[in-house]
């Protein structure tokens, strides 16, 4: 008993040593390195605080800047004649029916499994979109997506089932060509309002070669057909893509 005792005693709240210890837990600061809590220390405290929000509020506005400038980047296609006009102010827009359908091609192109975004897959984004004059257009003629589609893996063959296309895949010659024809038809029409996605079809029309053309020709698209949609997109007070 009395070793028992003995053992217990050192683990007692009255021993000197558990005491001091237990000050020391309960005490993080040292009274040699106490925080000098004064009122000229509080307020450089703040200026601190208010200092690291400043700046991290300056980091969050040059973020959002950054994500702001993407986004009117995103608000155009990509052209090999930047030239053409003598300022961006002065560039006539795409509208927003042209990007999205440019988008879904692209989209297309990766479902698919195509390296490349061509003439057919700018052709199937039309469709996809579906709401622009150019897709009811291809519509009312029965040139339908799933058309366009078949007759794509006809011409192109089916892709490799393990080849992965990138993100973005990058636009064929012939269907940057299409894009550059469209934004050079209305510089020339001299009119205001955007590039349409009539403007994107009758580019890819103007490509001969490509495989959105002969696509096109091989459902029924021809020349008098053409001329009914431009004679459509130029009717006085005519706005397209709406």
């Amino acid at each position: 008993m009395a070793a028992a005792a003995n053992f217990l005693s050192k683990f007692s709240l009255s021993n000197p040593v558990l005491q001091s210890d237990c000050r020391r837990r309960l005490d993080p600061y040292p009274p040699s390195s106490a925080p000098n809590l004064t009122p000229e220390s509080l307020k450089n405290l703040w200026l601190s605080t208010q200092n690291l929000w400043l700046r991290s509020s300056t980091l969050k506005t040059h973020a959002l800047g950054q994500r702001r400038v993407s986004t009117i980047i995103s608000f155009s296609l990509p052209t090999a004649k930047p030239e053409r006009v003598s300022s961006i102010e002065k560039a006539p827009k795409w509208s927003s029916k042209a990007i999205k359908s440019f988008a879904m091609g692209e989209l297309e192109a990766r479902k698919l499994k195509y390296p490349n975004t061509g003439t057919e897959s700018i052709l199937m984004g039309i469709l996809i979109e579906g709401t622009s004059l150019a897709a009811k257009f291809l519509r009312a003629n029965e040139i339908t997506l799933s058309k366009v589609r078949d007759e794509t893996v006809r011409l192109l063959g089916k892709a490799d089932m393990f080849f992965f296309s990138p993100e973005h895949p990058p636009l064929t010659e012939e269907a940057q060509r299409a894009l550059d024809w469209a934004v050079d038809q209305k510089i020339k029409s001299g009119g205001s309002g955007e590039i349409t996605t009539s403007h994107l079809l009758l580019g890819i029309w103007s490509e001969v070669e490509s495989p959105g053309h002969k696509i096109l020709h091989t459902l029924g698209f021809n020349s008098e057909k053409v001329k009914e949609l431009e004679s459509l997109i130029s009717e006085p007070g005519f706005v397209d893509d709406l």
